[in-house]
């Protein structure tokens, strides 16, 4: 018998690289995505003439040691390519007077030390990528690997006329920064510029986006009534605030790419803290419960939507008084969603019926009157109980288009195709002894995604019930 010889580092290289099946050759079929991600480039490259842009995905960040956290791409070049949740970290896009090029670390041979030595991108720690000509096929679009990055951007650079998406990749940016010392001036600006016209992209949803608004809007819809089914269960274990988060966090992984942000599930007098995201609370029948979820799908469009639910199925009369004075909030900031309105008229309509309840109950300085509570120069008393705006944008971000300036977001038009929030609140803190002790521990959002039409606004997600009345009925029929 020939004696034992240990591997050497060379042997076991060769035999970790051999024995494999070969690798699937055919095209990759096109993405539906891909004509509308060309569009948007070709548009953007439009508004650039004879510039070299670069949109960088951004790389994976530590979560702690040697573990990242889930990784999720900068929206604009998620938007300018299509890839959504499929895109590979460190990629960067560029284009260059109109011609678009995909730099990725692509599937590395089975022969290279990266596929079973290299734990953050080796094929064996955490899968296979793409190869360069699958991302051709499926995406249109010219492809190259990422070390041939710097390269490109020096080639017959002009640093005057290079622009780069500075927060979504430092280490992107700062090699953009080299090639522009020794260069000719840099417009004041031009970064900011590109970032927020790719804000500006976004504003109005083409009929691809909206049907993906309306999936995600949908499945939204499922993750809430399993929570609803889930609620006796969340009352009865313990924690119940983790219970929900985990069951509606279940849905938004199966039904799309997880959640779109951190989910609020805040029962009683957590509901008053406007970002609960700790979710650590129990919840008692008497409760209402706030929850404020939304799945995001593949293509990392999201939905936004919040409701206010009694626990035990019914609301006490504070409870309901409460939830109906936001309902007719809301439903004023619907009536307020058209075209040639302004954004903030959303704002104005549903803050003057939140002004004329807490008047109504006499919560207002004595003398103080509804139209000087809402002079935004020197009023705001209503504000103790409604802190935050009403409407936001809503796409590929939870707030979408957010680097826009504030004439064209706040004072911007609504025209067609946007879509925002409508989201009006009462918050009464457990200690607030200016509120009425009945009132105290009650907090009530509703939030529905509304999407702006030619002569007024569709509720796309109208199908969860609002008023007090269709909510307890809604957790009667879904619960059983």
């Amino acid at each position: 018998m020939a004696p034992f010889r240990p591997m050497t580092a060379e042997a076991f290289r060769a035999f970790i690289a051999s024995g494999w099946a070969p690798r699937e050759t055919t095209p990759a079929p096109r993405a539906d995505v891909a004509d509308r991600a060309a569009g948007r480039r070709a548009a953007l490259a439009g508004e650039f003439p004879g510039e070299r842009l670069v949109i960088p995905a951004g790389g994976l960040k530590v979560r702690s040691n040697d573990t990242d956290y889930p990784y999720r791409p900068h929206t604009a070049f998620a938007h300018l390519t299509g890839l959504g949740a499929a895109t590979e970290p460190d990629s960067v896009l560029v284009l260059d007077d109109g011609r678009a090029t995909l730099y990725f670390r692509p599937l590395a041979p089975r022969d290279s030390t990266e596929f079973y030595a290299d734990m953050r991108y080796g094929e064996f720690w955490v899968g296979p990528r793409p190869t360069i000509e699958e991302i051709e096929s499926r995406y249109g679009l010219a492809a190259a690997h990422l070390d041939d990055l710097p390269g490109a951007l020096a080639k017959d650079a002009d640093p005057a006329r290079l622009r780069v998406v500075r927060p979504a990749d430092p280490a992107v940016a700062r090699l953009v920064d080299k090639l522009r010392v020794d260069g000719p001036a840099v417009l004041p600006g031009a970064d900011d510029d590109l970032d927020r016209h790719l804000s500006e992209m976004r504003l109005i949803k083409d009929d691809w986006e909206i049907g993906e608004m309306r999936a995600a809007i949908a499945a939204t819809h499922r993750g809430f009534e399993a929570i609803i089914a889930a609620l006796p269960e969340a009352i009865a274990n313990g924690r119940g605030e983790r219970w929900i988060e985990g069951v509606f966090g279940l849905h938004a992984r199966h039904q799309g790419n997880g959640i779109g942000y951190d989910s609020i599930c805040a029962a009683g007098d957590h509901a008053n803290t406007i970002h609960w995201i700790r979710n650590t609370g129990e919840i008692r029948p008497d409760d209402l419960i706030l929850i404020d979820a939304g799945v995001e799908r593949d293509s990392l469009f999201t939905a936004d939507i919040t409701r206010t639910l009694p626990a035990g199925g019914r609301f006490s009369g504070p409870q309901r008084e409460i939830y109906q004075a936001v309902l007719e909030a809301q439903e004023a900031g619907l009536a307020a969603v058209r075209p040639g309105n302004r954004f903030r008229d959303i704002h104005t309509a549903a803050t003057r019926v939140i002004a004329e309840r807490v008047h109504g109950w006499g919560l207002l300085p004595a003398g103080v009157t509804v139209d000087q509570t809402l002079d935004p120069e020197s009023g705001g008393w209503h504000r103790r109980w409604m802190v935050h705006g009403t409407s936001h944008h809503l796409g590929m971000d939870v707030h979408d288009c957010a680097r826009l300036r504030r004439e064209d977001y706040l004072d911007g038009d609504l025209r067609p195709g946007m879509i925002l929030t409508v989201e009006p609140g009462l918050y009464f803190k457990a200690d607030d002894l200016l509120a009425p002790e009945e009132f105290r521990g009650i907090g009530v959002r509703i939030e529905d995604n509304v999407l702006v039409t030619a002569d007024g606004h569709e509720n796309l997600s109208a199908a969860m019930p609002r008023t007090a009345a269709d909510v307890e009925a809604w957790l009667s029929s879904a619960s059983g």
